[in-house]
């Protein structure tokens, strides 16, 4: 790699990065990742998804792959306390626990069925990338970031050198990126003693039949978490252990894991397989600054969640999402560097919101599981979940007259309704015969929805987008002639827009702006939002870009 020159480095290879990497090909941009392990990680890390990262799957033509390999629990209980397993005495399973939310049905065209192990994403994430057009290199530690004017400048121990216009640090907790460059974090911090992830394999299932997906073990010298892995033999159990009292990682020999394990299930000579360790720490911080001139922090690097709500992982997801085709906008031409800044006034205020939604639950945790525990949640200060999902909105210069305030932070359908800064409201629509998603129509490019007699916003921005050479599709839902239809008549009232109006989705699937009616002169109404949001102010209103 000496002296190489790329447009995006991406440091880190697991899942944020390679998620970066993938959205980013699917702009048009190769990225070239770069990973200090030797190869693919094993240890499936966390194992919670969420419907917005099932979305951005689909987007990506992904969303089958991960379904096939997400994992539904044999039993229907979540969580239970016993001394150890032989000590239990579990309900019969009733399973498989089921993961889906009827009341998600009405607001997102997908399902979340079960967990998917961080290793299997990765997996299917990989070779994604590569396709689209990114490159993966293992063995690649980086020693030194460094930040201009006219790009970056990262070198790595082997003493190669790497150029390139932009870098997303995607490098987890311990970012070397964000150490480099003095960005300190907020946030409670540490919390408790480190643990141990031990990873194996054994049929627990076969021994103990019911298993509820995760079991606190609680006997004297034994207490540990133990979580279903795959459904089938793969578990994982996590131990603590006290730096205080000389305890370390390196105590953890296979031995002493097997030791740890057989304890927990509570008989001595069960068949046990280690497969893999890993130490954590329960850490709650968000980065003062998500970007550092040409440098920008992702996933872990930029915010370490509790990890009770499944939100880290996701919401680091989420973040490579916003930013990809941020750069593919800037990198293009597209639009000004002045976007690139919305990205931490957007994903900084989410990440904040995110850990302290974890750090209440973590008070009570019934908050999070019970779905009938509204008004305790309210008055906790407690959103429910689907709203740190879904629910959140971008108050950014790439949203015009944005609404910030949530009108429920109980009901996500009242919370995507079309509002600026909110995700793009899901409805189902026909498209030449086809029943598609309002957000299978927006993915990956800028999209106008008009109302049924917006044909004015419509022509408007076909003249524009044309001039400007914008990536912009059109659609123009319900009434006579339409080419997209509303079969249920319900798009207007899902929008919040009269059948004269229309709203304007990012490439994200975030509405950038939106006019309740139509106007005197769509053109000059779309140039101006188009201006303000891309940093353009080469847009000459009511003729696009000179």
């Amino acid at each position: 790699m000496t002296d190489t020159r790329v447009p995006v480095l991406i440091v880190g290879g697991g899942t944020v990065g390679l998620a970066t990497a993938l959205f980013l090909g699917r702009h048009g941009i190769p990225a070239l990742v770069v990973e200090r392990r030797p190869g693919p990680t094993k240890h499936p890390r966390a194992l919670g998804i969420n419907e917005r990262t099932m979305e951005l799957f689909r987007e990506a033509g992904l969303e089958r792959d991960i379904a096939a390999a997400s994992v539904r629990p044999r039993t229907a209980s979540w969580r239970d306390s016993v001394p150890t397993l032989a000590e239990a005495s579990f309900p019969p399973g009733g399973g498989p626990l089921d993961f889906r939310n009827p009341a998600l049905a009405a607001v997102t065209p997908v399902e979340v069925a079960g967990n998917c192990p961080q290793d299997r994403i990765d997996a299917l994430l990989a070779p994604a990338a590569r396709a689209a057009g990114a490159t993966v290199r293992h063995d690649a530690a980086v020693t030194s970031v460094e930040s201009h004017d006219d790009g970056a400048v990262v070198r790595f121990a082997d003493g190669s050198t790497v150029r390139a216009d932009y870098v997303v640090a995607a490098d987890g907790a311990s970012s070397t990126v964000r150490r480099a460059l003095g960005i300190g974090a907020e946030g409670p911090g540490v919390l408790g003693v480190p643990k141990m992830n031990i990873v194996f394999r054994a049929d627990l299932y076969g021994r103990f039949g019911s298993i509820p997906f995760m079991t606190d073990i609680t006997a004297p010298g034994a207490w540990a978490v133990l979580i279903t892995v795959d459904a089938e033999e793969r578990w994982m159990l996590h131990v603590d252990y006290d730096p205080a009292e000389g305890q370390g990682p390196e105590d953890f020999t296979q031995e002493r894991c097997e030791q740890l394990v057989r304890a927990a299930i509570g008989v001595p000579d069960v068949d046990v397989e280690i497969l893999s360790t890993a130490p954590w720490r329960l850490t709650a911080r968000v980065a003062e600054r998500f970007r550092d001139g040409r440098v920008f922090l992702a996933g872990d690097a930029a915010h370490t969640i509790p990890p009770l709500g499944a939100f880290g992982m996701n919401t680091g997801i989420a973040d490579a999402h916003n930013l990809a085709w941020k750069l593919a906008q800037v990198l293009r031409g597209t639009a000004g560097e002045g976007l690139l800044d919305t990205y931490h006034a957007e994903r900084h205020p989410v990440a904040a919101f995110t850990l302290r939604q974890a750090m209440l639950r973590l008070k009570n945790p019934t908050l999070h599981w019970n779905p009938f525990a509204g008004a305790q949640r309210q008055e906790a200060g407690v959103a429910n979940t689907p709203l740190v999902h879904l629910g959140y909105r971008y108050d950014s210069a790439a949203v015009v007259d944005p609404r910030p305030e949530l009108p429920s932070t109980e009901d996500i359908a009242a919370s995507l309704d079309g509002a600026p800064g909110s995700r793009l409201p899901h409805h189902w629509v026909t498209v030449a015969g086809e029943r598609v998603s309002t957000l299978d129509l927006a993915a990956s490019r800028w999209t106008l929805f008009a109302g049924p007699d917006g044909g004015d916003w419509c022509d408007a921005a076909e003249k524009i987008a044309a001039a400007a050479g914008l990536d912009l599709g059109v659609h123009r839902i319900g009434g006579d002639g339409a080419g997209t239809g509303d079969p249920t008549a319900g798009w207007e009232r899902a929008a919040g827009i009269g059948a004269c109006g229309a709203l304007l989705a990012r490439p994200d699937g975030f509405v950038a702006w939106r006019s309740r009616d139509g106007a005197p002169d769509p053109g000059r109404s779309l140039s101006a939002v188009l201006s303000a949001v891309l940093d353009r102010p080469d847009f000459e209103p009511g003729r696009g870009a000179q």
